[in-house]
C-alpha cells in the first residue's frame, strides 16, 4: 500500500459569523457588474449557500482567512447575511482548491435542470436561481430532444453550446455521431463549425434535407462538390490523427539526440564552420520539439 492521501478539510460543516472571516483578496468592482456574479447572488438568494465556503483556522487569534468562495462571501454580505455553512481547511493554500474547480458543461447543466424538476422545484424557482428567464430553463430541459444516446455520451463533459445541440438535431443519429467525433478530434464545439458540418451532411443523413438546401442557397450539383470536398478532408484530417502520435514520439527522440550532439562544444562549432545550413536545422527541429512539449503540458 502506498502513502496515505491526506484530508484537506476538516470532516465537519461549521457554521461561522461572516464578520469573523477575512477575506484573502478583493474583488474588482467590475466583479459586482458581472453576469456571473448576478447569477451567482440569484442563487444564493433562492437557494441559499449550496457549497460551503473554504477558510483555514486563524492562528494566535484573529479571524478565519477566506480561502475559496470570494463571489458567495460578497453576495451574502450585500443581502445582508450573518453567518454562513464553511469548510474548515488544513492549510492555508487557496490555490490548492481554486484550479481543481470543474466549470459544469451544457449536458450537465441540462441533467441538474432535469433532476431539479423531476423533485418538485419549479421552472420559474430555477430561472430565478440560475438568474435566467424561464424560456432558457425550457430549452435547456429539452437540450437533448433529438439528440442521440451516444452523442450525448460523448459531449456530457465537453464545453458544447446549446445552439450546437440545434445543428445537431437535424442530422440523424448515425450523422450526429460522426459530427460528434469530428468536434471531439478538432477540439472544436462551436455552432459555426458544426454548422460548417451540417452544409455538407449528405441529404441521406438530414431529417428535413429541404430546409438545408434552402438555408445554404446551393443547387444539388454545389452540394454534392462540397460534400465530395469535406468526405475528403475529413479522410485526411483521420490519418493525420493517427499518425500524429508516432510522428511526434519520433521528433522527441530525434531531437533529444540532437540536443545532446549539440551541447558537445567541439561538434557545435565543426558544423558552425563547416555546415552551417545542417547546424540550423538541427537547431530548428530542437526548438520545434521544444515548443510542441510546452504547448503540450500547457
Amino acid at each position: 500500500m502506498g502513502d496515505q492521501v491526506k484530508i484537506a478539510f476538516e470532516k465537519q460543516i461549521v457554521i461561522l459569523a461572516l464578520n469573523d472571516i477575512l477575506p484573502s483578496k478583493m474583488l474588482p468592482p467590475a466583479v459586482k457588474e458581472s453576469a456571473k456574479y448576478r447569477r451567482i447572488a440569484a442563487s444564493v438568494a433562492q437557494l441559499g449557500l449550496v457549497e460551503p465556503l473554504v477558510v483555514s483556522r486563524p492562528k494566535g487569534g484573529g479571524p478565519y482567512l477566506l480561502l475559496d468562495g470570494h463571489v458567495r462571501f460578497s453576495a451574502m454580505r450585500d443581502q445582508g447575511s450573518s453567518e454562513a455553512r464553511c469548510l474548515i481547511a488544513s492549510d492555508d493554500e487557496g490555490f490548492t482548491y481554486n484550479k481543481r474547480v470543474n466549470r459544469l458543461a451544457t449536458i450537465q447543466e441540462h441533467y441538474m435542470i432535469v433532476r431539479a424538476l423531476e423533485r418538485g422545484v419549479s421552472e420559474e424557482k430555477l430561472a430565478r436561481a440560475l438568474n435566467v428567464d424561464v424560456g432558457v430553463i425550457r430549452q435547456r430541459r429539452h437540450l437533448l430532444n433529438g439528440i442521440s444516446a451516444d452523442v450525448a455520451e460523448l459531449l456530457k463533459d465537453k464545453p458544447v453550446g446549446t445552439h450546437t445541440f440545434t445543428k445537431l438535431r437535424k442530422m440523424k443519429p448515425i450523422r450526429q455521431l460522426e459530427v460528434a467525433e469530428l468536434m471531439v478530434s478538432a477540439n472544436n464545439y462551436s455552432a459555426n463549425y458544426a454548422k460548417a458540418l451540417l452544409a455538407t451532411t449528405k441529404s441521406v443523413d438530414l431529417h428535413h434535407p429541404e430546409d438545408l438546401k434552402r438555408a445554404t442557397g446551393l443547387n444539388t450539383e454545389q452540394m454534392a462538390r462540397l460534400e465530395r470536398e469535406m468526405a475528403s478532408v475529413s479522410h485526411d484530417y483521420k490519418e493525420l490523427e493517427a499518425s500524429y502520435g508516432d510522428d511526434m514520439l519520433l521528433l522527441v527522440i530525434a531531437a533529444g539526440f540532437l540536443e545532446r550532439l549539440l551541447s558537445k562544444h567541439e561538434v557545435e562549432r565543426f558544423l558552425a564552420v563547416r555546415h552551417a545550413e545542417i547546424l540550423e536545422t538541427f537547431r530548428s527541429i530542437v526548438a520545434a520539439a521544444s515548443l510542441d512539449q510546452v504547448q503540450a503540458a500547457a
